[in-house]
């Protein structure tokens, strides 16, 4: 299936492996259909395609750069997808709520400002901070936009990616291996 490649990272235990032909047709086929984007118009039918195993779930590093997690049986972007990640609904929240979120809590009524354009339940949503306007994290949605908007108490969105988590650290060692 795949050519395999050891991959020291500093902070986690990785595993790093190249998809062959047949299974990144695949891969790509799967994305574009889980994220509901054309991922092969963003980066042509033959990007390179790697996987950085960890102990919570894959990092695939589309031609150099880590996009895309598969985890837990969730496909979604990293945060360093700046253009999908930019493209999808924005959660404001609070600066209280931001180093609980960055510890990978889940995302609660309290601490949301604002809900920022439309999404179902079981959506992906851009979480961002009130003050920097910087995404913090990736998080899934538990109910429905209106909903979401109007509940001001319990847990509104699952956390699944978060900048100082497992997958924010191996996406930027990643990026600072290659420029090197």
């Amino acid at each position: 299936m795949c050519c395999c490649l050891e991959f020291k990272l500093m902070s986690v235990n990785t595993h790093y492996v190249s998809l062959r032909k047949k299974d990144r047709r695949l891969f790509l086929n799967n994305v574009s259909e889980r994220l509901g984007l054309n991922i092969e118009s963003m980066f042509g039918s033959k990007p390179l395609i790697e996987i950085v195993e960890t102990l919570k779930g894959k990092v695939y590093v589309i031609d150099g750069r880590p996009l895309i997690i598969e985890s837990g049986g969730n496909t979604f972007p990293t945060l360093k997808f700046e253009e999908y990640v930019s493209c999808l609904p924005k959660v404001v929240v609070d600066l209280d709520a931001v180093p609980h979120i960055c510890n990978k809590a889940d995302v609660m009524g309290p601490g949301i400002v604002d809900v920022q354009g439309e999404f179902k339940s079981e959506n992906l949503v851009n979480i961002i901070d009130v003050k920097n306007r910087k995404s913090i994290a990736i998080a899934k949605s538990i109910y429905d936009s209106t909903t979401s908007a109007n509940l001001k108490k319990g847990k509104i969105f699952r956390n699944l990616h978060c900048i100082g988590d497992e997958f924010w650290i191996v996406s930027k060692e990643i990026e600072e291996k290659r420029k090197s």
